[in-house]
């Protein structure tokens, strides 16, 4: 008895060992880690590449906060943590130290300021008034010409969700993801006059994502084994945040350098034609832009052409019907964003095992209705007749159909499709019997050209 019972502590250690090993093989963190200076976004190295001006601007912040008053969402009971980092202005005066295109004064905290200096001129004259009555005064304070208002407007959940999984005898893996979105506004204000130069709008979504997998399994009668392992990854907002402001400063630069907003801090505009037209090119494109970062789908064109790939099964009155690959080629024509029509050539083969074997030349019209053109990835459905030619004679049919459609690059797409065939006769075989016309059912993998006009 004794054997077993240190049998069974011997393979708890070994599992447990695997399952280090495992955690280490994923990336999930096993040891603690040092500070580290911080991270950088994508946008603080543009920042810091940007043409330097002839002169600095020198501006002020006094405020530049959360204004959503949003809490970080809770599953379960109330959370009075906010969602949005309360220290965006120490973050917008570090992406105006890194543009080095402005000298950001203090005024935040403007009353300490002027507190410590009241402090140095009543101990200079408290102390200093017979030793040196020629002691330097404090220099004057910098005034800002212009200053930044605006803050974070907004924080929105769950703007978009999604996940995909699968179980099959005990083991399964799924996956989920979940986008936030911040937004944020920025303004220039003129002190000598009040006047607003320039305001500008900047969002940003936040990714979380987890993966997850498991078994489980009876392995013996009242032995059961189970496992599962999984890593949830969610976004910094801090750097979301900070992304967010630097892309809002790069806008207002350019944005300045456009409507000569900072007079000679700019050398000659020829120097930022470059910076300024690429600009452009992005603000047009984030005209059309969608909800969640996405993008109509201008690459869909109105005429496509496609080839897919497939594997049908006929549902006649033989027994035993066997899987048999085909192929189809066709042509689309969009009547609008939605609604295209469709005619194809196909091949397919009905066999069944050891009865019977015959091949089809078809011709099918359908209507097609793709239900998320602006997508990338879109489903769509379609239906309508065919004919179907072999060496004894014609016969014809009905189809329905549905799958998914993704742009895997500009005018290409990647389509999984799944088709229902009705036959409008139950002479497929040669031999009709029952009640029931003969049918077949197809899946495809196919690949659609689109050419002409958006």
């Amino acid at each position: 008895m004794r054997i077993f019972i240190n049998i069974r502590i011997l393979f708890c250690i070994v599992f447990l060992c695997m399952l280090q090993a495992c955690s280490s093989i994923l990336g999930l963190p096993a040891n603690k880690e040092k500070s580290t200076i911080g991270e950088i976004t994508p946008y603080t190295t543009e920042l810091r590449n940007l043409p330097l001006p002839k002169e600095k601007v020198v501006i002020g912040v006094y405020k530049f906060r959360d204004q959503t008053g949003q809490y970080k969402p809770a599953e379960n009971g109330n959370n009075w943590s906010t969602a949005v980092p309360q220290g965006t202005t120490t973050i917008l005066i570090k992406a105006l130290e890194d543009s080095r295109w402005f000298i950001p004064i203090e005024r935040e905290n403007i009353a300490n300021l002027l507190n410590e200096r009241q402090i140095i001129r009543s101990t200079r004259q408290e102390y200093l008034k017979d030793a040196d009555k020629n002691s330097t005064a404090l220099p004057p304070l910098l005034y800002a010409g212009i200053l930044l208002e605006g803050g974070v407007i907004s924080y929105d959940s769950n703007i978009m969700t999604g996940g995909i999984g699968a179980r099959y005898f005990g083991i399964g893996a799924s996956s989920q993801y979940r986008q936030d979105r911040i937004t944020i506004y920025l303004r220039a204000v003129s002190t000598l006059n009040g006047e607003i130069l320039k305001t500008v709008y900047v969002s940003k979504t936040i990714l979380s994502t987890s993966v997850n997998g498991s078994f489980f399994r009876y392995i013996d009668t009242e032995r059961l084994l189970e496992a599962e392992v999984g890593m949830t990854q969610n976004e910094p907002i801090q750097l979301a945040v900070t992304d967010a402001i630097e892309k809002a400063v790069k806008s207002l630069i350019i944005e300045g350098i456009k409507d000569k907003i900072w007079g000679k801090a700019v050398d000659t505009p020829a120097k930022y034609e470059q910076l300024v037209e690429d600009y452009t090119i992005e603000q047009e494109i984030n005209n059309t832009r969608l909800v969640g970062n996405k993008y109509p789908a201008e690459n869909r064109q109105n005429i496509s052409f496609f080839g897919s790939i497939e594997t049908q099964q006929v549902r006649g009155d033989y027994v035993n019907p066997a899987t048999k690959i085909g192929g189809k080629v066709g042509l689309k024509y969009f009547l609008n964003k939605n609604l295209n029509l469709e005619g194809n050539v196909n091949y397919f083969s009905i066999e069944n095992e050891k009865i019977l074997s015959r091949s089809f030349i078809a011709t099918e019209v359908n209507l097609e209705y793709l239900i998320l053109p602006q997508y990338k990835l879109s489903p769509y459905v379609y239906g309508g007749v065919g004919s179907m030619f072999s060496k004894d004679k014609a016969r014809y049919k009905g189809q329905l159909g549905g799958g998914l459609e993704y742009l895997v690059q500009k005018n290409i797409g990647l389509r999984i499709s799944s088709q229902y065939d009705m036959g409008f006769s139950d002479d497929w075989e040669d031999l009709v019997s029952g009640k029931r016309n003969d049918q077949a059912i197809r899946f495809g993998l196919g690949i659609n050209f689109y050419i002409g006009k958006n």
